[in-house]
């Protein structure tokens, strides 16, 4: 079969994400592999199925081939370099989507306040199934959304036992953070690459976000609100109420990554997002016409061999 960039893998048929520390990652074959030194003075090999990956996670210590970024990039992988844990976003790659079709549709529902308080409207039934005035603003929105928050924390504080006296994150002072508030940083910072995977994957602007607005990642934000409630938030208390040696930031990354997978969370924001901001159409039937884009590797090539006509 000759080999064409516009049938890569679909994001909805992907795992969440992957974090690795103090590895190199270099190519291995079509995909890639990561090189850890153990206790031993050994050096280990981990083979990793690229082509299955929505989002790797470079955490401190991790040197990353040329050759590596091709096959990444190739697969349609999000490669995000993160503080240790994953708890800062200090840069990410960019998207494998070849259309704007997705982009200029969230565009202009972004730029029309009539129909951004619709999305908004939206995305707040997505998360509190109550009935809303058709008057209300945007502001007042955000006002019930952060009470409606506020109250979440409390539930959980009380079920759980943690004490619970707000959300507090100063990066610069990380370890000084109590363990609930550490919990629900490195918790959401996973969340956070994979709803931003999601937003490239499928062709979406990160930054063009409806109830967050003027971010980088506006959107990741808004997108990954609809499921703290459910992921995130529960799983960081429940870890924090426990005695642990397992420092809490690995438990709930831990925990998170198990949750995604047996609730096929990737297949859940996926269908989300077509539902949000567009019909579920082949990508393919997005592209335009145009000569300079991604064709199949046939013919052309002098000396070469067309398998496509065996």
């Amino acid at each position: 079969m000759p080999q064409d960039l516009q049938l890569l893998p679909k994001f909805v048929d992907r795992l969440t994400y992957l974090y690795a520390e103090h590895a190199t990652v270099e190519r291995n074959q079509n995909s890639i592999a990561l090189y850890q030194q153990t206790e031993e003075g050994e050096l280990a090999e981990t083979l990793v199925p690229v082509c299955d990956i929505a989002l790797l996670m470079l955490g401190p210590g991790t040197k990353l081939s040329h050759a590596a970024v091709d096959v990444l990039a190739r697969n349609n992988t999000l490669v995000a370099w993160t503080g240790e844990e994953g708890v800062r976003m200090y840069a990410f790659g960019t998207g494998g989507t070849h259309s704007s079709a997705r982009l200029l549709r969230q565009a202009e529902i972004a730029l029309n306040p009539v129909k951004r308080l619709e999305m908004v409207r939206k995305l707040y039934g997505m998360r509190f199934p109550e009935a809303l005035d058709p008057e209300v603003t945007i502001e007042q929105l955000r006002g019930k959304e952060g009470y409606r928050v506020r109250q979440a924390y409390e539930e959980f504080s009380l079920k759980t036992g943690v004490e619970w006296t707000g959300r507090s994150y100063d990066r610069n002072q990380w370890v000084g953070s109590d363990p609930i508030n550490r919990a629900l940083s490195a918790a959401n910072a996973c969340l956070y690459g994979v709803a931003h995977a999601a937003c490239l994957s499928m062709g979406f602007s990160p930054a063009l976000g409806f109830i967050h607005t003027g971010k980088q990642l506006s959107f990741v934000y808004d997108l990954a609100d609809l499921y703290k409630l459910e992921t995130s938030v529960p799983i960081s208390f429940e870890e924090a109420a426990l005695e642990s040696e397992v420092p809490i930031d690995r438990r709930v990354r831990m925990r998170l990554r198990d949750c995604f997978r047996e609730t096929r969370f990737v297949e859940r924001i996926a269908r989300d997002l077509v539902r949000l901001l567009g019909s579920d159409q082949d990508d393919i039937e997005q592209y335009d016409a145009d000569p300079a884009l991604p064709g199949n590797l046939v013919g052309g090539v002098e000396g070469g061999q067309n398998y496509a006509e065996e």
